[in-house]
């Protein structure tokens, strides 16, 4: 799809299907009443008759407006006036792609990006209506003989911007947002590939061709090479599959020359059985998704070096298959990390901390000023937050108030939860250093308490994402987050380390009255 940025009047616009926006007591946007006038009222006529209210979400697609020179004109709610933020925002943007994908119109102009929202500017609104419009737009069908041909996805899509001045900060926010969204589909393509097509090689090979595409390094580690690393606990996890372990290691100097690095882990596990602790059947097939937080890890590497971010990035993804067999890891067995600290195995479906733990001592060896882990963990965190937020643990707060403003920043929202000292008791093993669970209550906080012991040379976060990386139901898929939260960090501390202003927070300028000399 080819996106363009255009500063002009609606009404002059000679394409399939220009977009304006209504809100609620048929309050017209800039755009839409410009449109009125020039059809002599035909938008507030139909408004009229009640055929649309401005319910936020709503849409109404009307055809051959009178004196102007598009085909058609989609009318998108947006809720009440003084309720208009973020949220409402990108929802708006994602029922006029779903409007529009159900039309024949492939090229349109989407004068939702001239709208005003609270403490945003144009480049903001461009960037984001980029990524909600390819995220709205993803299909995986790779795998069908027939694709479904009911949503047609537009050939060109121009977001409009109030005036000629605005043009830059567009282009900006446009090359921003599809950064992240590629880095979106990469992610979410790896997600839903089925584990007999997603294995440790595949997912290494994978990540080897995107980088040095990219121009990045990539060193991939096999089975004998994660040996002599002295990393047990990550090859005790292996053992039970046929398929040899994998450890990707990627690497971008965007930043100067010796500037300590940030450092993204994402756990990898392309099939999660439950190993000997066997997983119910039911379900089980959505545990190809287990290695969502390598993904995520290897979509943000993808659209951080895309976006040329003015830092040094390191990617580092253990993965390899959990599975059941005469030589799989057993409850009780007692294995040790690349620390030294020895582990009691309780339960062998507990095992996406076993190879965390090695990953993040490897970490070490970059010197990194910051450590982020993600990783599908826990079911716990998904009924301590459900679907909604990521569950977000560190050892700093100062970095876990970073990352939460990231996130509310771009809608891929994360809840701080607690690492008090009080849960490190539950870990507690007569036989070894710690056992890698600690019971079900507070399970998402004693994962988080296990993997704090090897993370404690560095400030670190660990992402648990098992509630957000994908959806279940008819529906399901992976949905390519955190990548939008992580992407925003990233460029907030290339910002800072450029000694530039956080992008947050900085107002909008006012769209232009009728009549400005900016509108063509």
């Amino acid at each position: 799809m080819e996106f363009n940025i255009k500063s002009g009047s609606p009404e002059k616009q000679r394409v399939a299907c220009v977009i304006v926006g209504v809100h609620e007591s048929r309050k017209l946007t800039f755009a839409a009443d410009l449109l009125d006038r020039i059809s002599n009222g035909f938008i507030s006529d139909v408004l009229r008759r009640g055929d649309m209210e401005g319910k936020l979400g709503s849409t109404l697609m009307l055809h051959a407006v009178p004196h102007t020179l598009c085909d058609r004109v989609l009318l998108v709610g947006l809720g009440k006036e003084r309720d208009f933020r973020a949220k409402e925002y990108r929802e708006a943007i994602r029922a006029s792609i779903r409007a529009l994908t159900q039309t024949s119109a492939n090229e349109a102009v989407s004068y939702l990006t001239e709208l005003t929202v609270k403490k945003h500017d144009v480049e903001w609104m461009v960037e984001q209506a980029a990524v909600i419009t390819l995220d709205a737009l993803y299909r995986f069908d790779r795998f069908k003989t027939r694709t479904d041909e009911a949503a047609r996805e537009p050939r060109k899509l121009t977001l409009a911007v109030p005036r000629r001045s605005d043009l830059a900060d567009g282009e900006k926010g446009l090359l921003r947002g599809l950064a992240i969204a590629n880095g979106m589909k990469f992610a979410k393509d790896l997600g839903n590939l089925p584990g007999n097509i997603c294995t440790p090689t595949y997912l290494a090979e994978e990540a080897r061709r995107m980088a040095e595409t990219l121009g990045a390094q990539a060193e991939i580690l096999d089975g004998a090479a994660i040996a002599e690393l002295g990393m047990h606990s990550f090859l005790s996890v292996a053992r039970g599959s046929t398929e040899d372990a994998r450890l990707i290691v990627l690497r971008y100097n965007g930043g100067r020359e010796g500037e300590r690095p940030v450092a993204l882990v994402g756990k990898g596990i392309t099939f999660d059985s439950g190993g000997i602790s066997l997983k119910p059947g039911e379900g089980m097939d959505e545990m190809k998704y287990d290695m969502c937080g390598a993904a995520t890890v290897l979509g943000t590497f993808r659209a951080a070096v895309e976006m040329k971010l003015p830092l040094n990035l390191i990617a580092i993804v253990p993965s390899c298959e959990n599975m059941p067999s005469g030589n799989a890891l057993k409850p009780g067995d007692i294995v040790t990390t690349m620390s030294g600290q020895t582990v009691e195995v309780l339960n062998t479906d507990a095992e996406g901390r076993l190879i965390l733990c090695d990953a993040l001592t490897y970490a070490e060896r970059f010197n990194p000023t910051t450590v982020i882990d993600v990783a599908t963990l826990t079911g716990a965190c998904v009924i301590a937050l459900g679907n909604v937020a990521t569950g977000l643990y560190s050892n700093q707060d100062g970095l876990a108030r970073e990352l939460i403003a990231a996130g509310e920043e771009v809608g891929d929202r994360a809840w701080h939860m607690p690492l008090w000292e009080e849960y490190q008791e539950l870990l507690k093993s007569p036989f070894a250093d710690m056992a890698n669970i600690g019971g079900r209550p507070g399970g998402s906080i004693t994962a988080a308490c296990f993997l704090s012991r090897f993370a404690k040379a560095y400030d670190w976060a660990h992402l648990d994402i098992a509630g957000t990386a994908w959806k279940g139901g008819k529906d399901k898929g992976a949905t390519g987050r955190p990548v939008p939260l992580l992407m925003q960090f990233l460029q907030d501390r290339a910002d800072i380390a450029l000694g530039n202003v956080v992008r947050r927070g900085r107002p909008r300028r006012e769209v232009p009255e009728a009549g400005d000399d900016d509108i063509e």
